[in-house]
């Protein structure tokens, strides 16, 4: 690796970097790309990266100035299709 390449920081981030960086936990950060809510993402020999930029982006996305302004995007990391999930009735042994 080159002098130049080693001292430049990493463009994309791994999950739990990126939850870091977003001051979410993995989990919630995994939510988001299971359900669409969540930043851009891509998949680098099989393992889910993110770009800084599109990390920032997405959080610059839910910027807001004030609490009755409606500009925040950024929505929870849960279904969003108006169903809601259940589990079945069991029954006790």
């Amino acid at each position: 690796m080159s002098a130049n390449i080693a001292g430049l920081p990493p463009r994309f981030l791994r999950t739990p970097e990126a939850a870091r960086f977003l001051g979410l936990s993995g989990r919630t950060l995994e939510k988001h790309r299971t359900y669409g809510t969540g930043p851009a993402y891509r998949k680098l020999g099989g393992r889910v990266v993110y770009a800084i930029d599109d990390l920032q982006a997405w959080a610059d996305r839910g910027a807001v100035t004030s609490t009755s302004d409606p500009r925040g995007a950024v929505l929870p990391a849960k279904r969003h299709d108006g169903t809601t999930q259940t589990r079945p009735f069991r029954h006790a042994r």
